[in-house]
């Protein structure tokens, strides 16, 4: 989910989970956020929380250990983006991240500059095996609504590979 602040995006992320707990029960669910906002009513959930003396990179190293399903994250706003899209790559599936960006192909592009915060660069690959969905968000007039969303099929010479679904269709 992207957009930015108030937009909408963690709203969206918990009707989603919601929907992820419900059709896959049995899954196990970890979420690791910094601040009390996913809300998961999944009976095998688990929630790290990150605070000044663990950060967010080091609770998405340590998730795989308890061996998740799902690996859901609150807001990736640093370094541990590289984290997570490896732990993602790694038979994650359904995975739910929020990330702030002014357009759904922006995020993709606000991906590659956090995993560069990490050292990494040319990671394009890796975000488009990834990321199969972005929906983006935003506020106009008081009202939140999805303005966008694309599917990621993969990578080209000159970018992504993209499919564009109109929002106005859902």
């Amino acid at each position: 989910m992207a957009g930015g602040t108030s937009s909408g995006k963690t709203t969206l992320a918990n009707a989603v989970i919601h929907g992820i707990s419900t059709l896959c029960p049995q899954d196990r669910v970890l979420i690791i956020e910094d601040t009390a906002e996913i809300q998961c009513e999944a009976e095998n959930a688990l929630i790290f929380r990150a605070n000044a003396d663990v950060d967010m990179l080091r609770l998405l190293r340590l998730s795989l250990r308890y061996r998740p399903d799902r690996i859901l994250v609150g807001e990736v706003r640093g370094p541990e983006a590289l984290a997570l899209l490896k732990a993602w790559n790694t038979g994650h599936p359904g995975g739910v991240a929020t990330i702030h960006a002014n357009s759904a192909e922006a995020a993709l592009i606000r991906l590659e500059q956090l995993i560069a915060e990490a050292g990494a660069v040319g990671m394009s690959p890796l975000i488009a095996e990834a990321v199969n969905l972005v929906v983006f968000m935003d506020k106009q007039r008081g009202k939140r609504r999805v303005r966008e969303i694309i599917d990621v099929t993969g990578i080209t010479t000159t970018g992504y590979s993209i499919n564009k679904r109109d929002a106005l269709c859902l």
